[in-house]
């Protein structure tokens, strides 16, 4: 059989690259610019090897009954990794996938295409458009993971995308948003601050390095209207391969500090991570 080979293609937003693992048949990364993306192995869709991939999927297994379907909105493509991760864990569900570069979709469609049966909608599109146009109350949930090479962009985190997203999810909807930053955490402060204008009810998943401020790391932000189930977060999230804590309450509204809601008009993006971060060797 023919040994699989790394695939480049140049698209409207950066050079887009899948690189096969050595250790894993029909496992892929996918990077842009160089920065790592998305791994998918096509085998084992539960596989998530990226640790802040594998913290949005303890979360993703607790906000309803296991293998209960769900109505999910990801803003963020990539190789797809957490729809073929939810069509696995439950199946039946409907999924839309919104993603500004249409040839990062077209590319991963013919080199990694989906699951037969899976029922996952892809649209190119900006999300944060696509969003303002989506149905009130039409997701159970909604998880952001979009990055413009490395830094979330700043259209993305205002409060008025907080309220869009609200307006989007259902009462018992859950928000999770993939973000990066590092102390003193001046982003991630004003992302606590934005969202807990919406939401009663927010959680931060990280590792304590990165909470404590000994380097530049992704945290995973939790909203929601009603009560998350922490505890069972916090019990996957501490004895996975790669253990999380999960800051809320008190402690949460402590780290956030004095810091305020995003406007429009004042936002920016996410930190650029320093030199190294998130290279691969």
């Amino acid at each position: 059989m023919d040994e699989p080979i790394p695939v480049t293609r140049v698209t409207d937003h950066g050079t887009v690259k899948l690189m096969p693992d050595v250790d894993r048949k029909r496992a892929w990364l996918l990077t842009v610019d160089g920065a790592p993306q998305s791994y998918v192995d096509l085998d084992a869709p539960v596989h998530l090897e990226f640790e802040y991939a594998r913290r949005l999927g303890h979360v993703l297994d607790t906000v309803a009954e296991p293998g209960r379907p769900l109505d999910v909105l990801h803003l963020g493509g990539g190789a797809l990794t957490l729809p073929r991760y939810v069509a696995a864990t439950r199946p039946g569900s409907r999924q839309d996938v919104v993603e500004a570069d249409r040839g990062l979709l077209e590319l991963v469609a013919e080199h990694l295409p989906l699951p037969d049966g899976a029922r996952v909608a892809l649209h190119a599109a900006d999300a944060r458009a696509w969003l303002a146009s989506a149905p009130a109350d039409s997701a159970d949930v909604l998880l952001a993971d979009v990055f413009g090479g490395s830094r979330v962009p700043a259209h993305l985190t205002s409060l008025a995308y907080a309220e869009q997203a609200a307006r989007v999810l259902r009462d018992g909807g859950v928000y999770l948003a993939n973000l990066a930053d590092a102390a003193p955490f001046a982003f991630l402060r004003s992302q606590l601050a934005t969202f807990a204008a919406v939401f009663a009810h927010l959680a931060l998943i990280a590792e304590p390095a990165v909470l404590r401020g000994r380097r530049f790391g992704n945290a995973v932000l939790v909203a929601a209207h009603h009560r998350v189930d922490i505890a069972a977060v916090a019990r996957r999230t501490a004895a996975d391969a790669f253990p999380a804590r999960v800051a809320h309450g008190p402690a949460l509204r402590q780290f956030t500090g004095g810091a305020q809601p995003v406007r429009d008009e004042d936002a920016v993006p996410s930190p650029e991570p320093p030199d190294g971060s998130f290279g691969i060797g």
